[in-house]
């Protein structure tokens, strides 16, 4: 089953037990994959559908951050729930160790001593990244692993 057809699915799941938080986060994700099909005037491949429904947990971790810093934590809340509803259909998230190791991996490869080489070794990290790990945390690893190397 299609990532999009399992949306749908769950979608009329969501309604049928009358769970309105998973229904509208499902029908927030939906739109923005419609947007993107709109924009690309063509139906997006499982890839694609991945790296939308990624951006839309990426909004949503940027928008918890955001209302932890203005003290709206009846926001939080409902983000960090919109959140857990979108990453189920991601792939299962790499932890900090894996992304560690992959990144030592991809410095060695690289061959980087330092800070100016960060740019190198994401371009080659972030593909193997894609979907299953978040970027900020993917670059902040990197920063790190390159600054204990100077």
């Amino acid at each position: 089953m299609s990532l999009k057809d399992k949306l749908i699915e769950d979608l009329k799941q969501a309604m049928r037990q009358g769970d309105e938080r998973r229904r509208s986060t499902i029908r927030l994700a939906m739109a923005a994959i419609k947007n993107a099909e709109i924009e690309k005037r063509r139906e997006l491949d499982e890839g694609e559908l991945l790296a939308v429904i990624a951006k839309e947990a990426k909004q949503r971790r940027e928008s918890i951050a955001e209302f932890k810093r203005g003290g709206r934590q009846d926001l939080v809340d409902r983000e960090k729930a919109e959140l857990q509803v979108v990453l189920t259909y991601l792939p299962e998230q790499l932890s900090r160790e894996k992304i560690e190791s992959k990144a030592r991996q991809t410095i060695e490869e690289v061959g980087a001593t330092g800070l100016a080489q960060m740019g190198e070794v994401m371009r080659r990290l972030m593909p193997l990244m894609k979907g299953r790990a978040d970027g900020q945390l993917v670059s902040q690893v990197v920063k790190e692993l390159l600054i204990g190397k100077t």
